[in-house]
């Protein structure tokens, strides 16, 4: 399974287990095991490197318990086999969104045309509210 271009995981690493959706959804819910939890052992995983590891720990930390193992559950859909399918989407998302790393911020400075537009803007401000006011002391 692709996660970016540079990280492929196998499916033999992943592990799924299946229990009883909650909620609506009359005998379907109460006699068939639709939801599925996949579970990911982020620590011991010969796929990820020491870099990816602890770029996935500390992105997904909530989701991720003591021992290491990311687990991701789906009861959306009514059949087992359509919640595999959404578990895995979210799982390689989560990943994809935990490597991503932003570009640095380069420092800009602002065009002399805007700075001058700005303050051309607050003069001619400033001039309309000082007519208003001596229009008032005029008249007074």
């Amino acid at each position: 399974m692709e996660i970016t271009g540079a990280l492929n995981i196998p499916l033999s690493e992943l592990s799924f287990s299946f229990s009883r959706s909650s909620g609506p959804g009359g005998q379907n819910v109460n006699k068939v095991n639709t939801r599925v939890t996949l579970a990911f052992d982020v620590i011991h995983s010969p796929s990820l490197d020491d870099r990816q590891k602890q770029l996935i720990v500390g992105c997904l930390a909530s989701r991720i318990n003591k021992n290491g193992v990311l687990r991701i559950a789906a009861d959306s859909c009514r059949t087992q086999a359509g919640n595999r399918e959404e578990v895995i989407r979210r799982f390689v998302g989560l990943l994809q969104q935990a490597l991503h790393r932003k570009r640095p911020r380069r420092k800009t400075r602002v065009p002399k045309r805007a700075r001058e537009r700005r303050l051309s803007a607050k003069k001619n401000r400033g001039r309309l509210k000082q007519l208003r006011s001596r229009k008032v002391s005029q008249n007074e």
